[in-house]
């Protein structure tokens, strides 16, 4: 007999398998999932869940896809949560403190026992790679803030309104663009692509059946 634990989805009680995640409990109660479902592995974050274990009043945060069902707990998901982009153009930023502060002036705002409200599903350091905007530090902004899915959740729990993707997305586009060394490695293999040196090559791999190509695949070489 499998282990039964009793979890609530919109208030709804259902009694689920104990070792199924929140998403495939919802599923096993009869939920059809078309939106906020995603990749199903924790790379998309689209899977955003709020919920809180009977008892405890404690609101707590996670994916979906990746979170095991407890018994009492309550779920609520959020599919979409909407971030503030700002409006800019990479081409005509600069890589100075100012734009950061210019375009997202909230992140002026220090709130540091916000930091014991929310946990990253990707256990980023979401307040440190804001410290970092704050103070212009673009690089170490985007490197802290590199495995971001932009799943929103942290904006969603910010007393400051802050959008923290955003805001790390703005400084790796700085990053890329003005900061980290140029690939001219890479600038020389696209510039061969497009002059068609390899043209016959992608027509040989587009003939072969999905079994070689996996194959061929998982037994790559691996640039270190």
């Amino acid at each position: 007999m499998q282990e039964m634990v009793n979890v609530y989805f919109y208030g709804k009680q259902y009694s689920v398998p104990a070792e199924l995640t929140i998403m495939t409990a919802m599923e096993y109660a009869g939920y059809k999932l078309v939106r906020g479902c995603g990749c199903r592995h924790g790379f998309c974050g689209a899977c955003a869940t709020i919920y809180r274990i009977k008892g405890n009043n404690e609101l707590k945060t996670c994916l979906a896809c990746q979170t095991q069902v407890q018994e009492g707990m309550y779920v609520a998901t959020l599919p979409f949560f909407p971030t503030d982009k700002r409006n800019y153009n990479i081409s005509e930023a600069e890589a100075k403190q100012k734009i950061m502060m210019e375009l997202y002036p909230e992140i002026r705002s220090t709130l540091f026992p916000y930091t014991t409200l929310f946990r990253s599903p990707q256990s980023l350091s979401v307040m440190q790679y804001i410290a970092y905007a704050q103070r212009g530090d673009f690089e170490k902004c985007a490197e802290e803030s590199f495995d971001c899915i932009g799943c929103g959740i942290c904006t969603s729990r910010c007393p400051a309104g802050i959008s923290h993707p955003m805001v790390g997305v703005l400084a790796r586009r700085l990053t890329g663009k003005y900061i980290a060394p140029k690939s001219e490695h890479l600038a020389q293999r696209v510039e061969a692509i497009n002059s068609g040196e390899f043209d016959s090559l992608i027509e040989q791999v587009m003939q072969k059946p999905v079994e070689e190509l996996k194959e061929l695949y998982n037994n790559r070489d691996i640039e270190k």
